[in-house]
């Protein structure tokens, strides 16, 4: 829970950083700004996930799991892992289908986050329910602290439009895979259909902000931030075209419950 030791510091995002036509990814210290707001929700983080996916966030990563297609004795890295979930989704697969040595690495660039995802799959043991650990790695997405062509998928989950430049995080996701491997990105979406899209504007904008800062009791802006940084980041196609700039081929997407999330694939050359 939050502690008292930090009560007077200022809003990662104020109202005038989110103010109508304002785009929160133009912002010269977003980098700054991003992880101090994930240090301020992280003791929720979870709980506001399930919550306002309306459980679906598993569901999600469970998808991009299998989208990625992973095979006994491949390596996996997700980027901006958070608490660890999608991580820990890659070790249970990994665990089925293995066949040989294999690792996952999880890498986000705030300790709190990592520090959560470490007490729930410690990378030196195996957890109570029998699978393997997962090695947490502090780093910046846009300068991963990897080798190059280490491994076999690279993932991250509603993380890409945090990041301060999404096209160089790209460009990393393509310099440690190897051939063949494939990128995985998850990410909220704007429905197609007019009136799931109007019903999903609603609760992201009005609802969504309200109730998720009060359950984080959070003064950061990062519930205020989330519909923003959706509704102004790039769109599908945009996103496509990016991992194509990068090299990616065949880069296919999935809609995930009527659109409000989506999974991107693309294969290294």
């Amino acid at each position: 829970m939050p502690t008292d030791t930090q009560p007077h510091e200022p809003a990662a995002w104020t109202d005038d950083d989110l103010r109508p036509g304002a785009d929160p990814h133009a912002t010269a210290d977003k980098a700054r700004r991003v992880e101090q707001m994930f240090a301020a929700i992280a003791h929720a983080y979870d709980l506001n996930n399930r919550l306002h996916s309306m459980w679906r966030d598993q569901a999600w990563r469970r998808a991009a799991v299998k989208m990625a297609g992973i095979k006994g004795g491949e390596d996996v890295v997700d980027v901006a892992c958070g608490t660890g979930d999608l991580a820990i989704q890659f070790r249970k697969a990994l665990d089925k289908v293995n066949q040989g040595a294999c690792l996952v690495t999880g890498v986000d660039f705030t300790h709190d986050m990592l520090r959560i995802a470490q007490s729930k799959v410690p990378a030196d043991r195996v957890a109570d329910d029998g699978y393997a650990g997962v090695t947490w790695v502090r780093g910046d997405a846009m300068n991963l602290p990897l080798l190059d062509q280490c491994c076999d998928v690279v993932s991250i989950a509603f993380g890409i439009r945090n990041v301060a430049d999404p096209a160089a995080a790209m460009r990393e996701f393509y310099r440690v895979l190897r051939p063949g491997g494939r990128v995985i990105v998850l990410e909220f979406s704007t429905p197609t259909n007019p009136v799931i899209r109007f019903f999903d504007r609603i609760y992201r904008e009005r609802v969504m902000p309200i109730t998720a800062s009060l359950i984080a009791r959070d003064k950061s802006g990062a519930y205020k931030y989330l519909p923003k940084s959706v509704n102004t980041f790039t769109d599908r196609a945009g996103m496509l075209d990016m991992m194509r700039a990068v090299g990616f081929t065949d880069p296919i997407i999935k809609p995930l419950t009527f659109g409000v999330a989506v999974c991107y694939r693309g294969v290294r050359v």
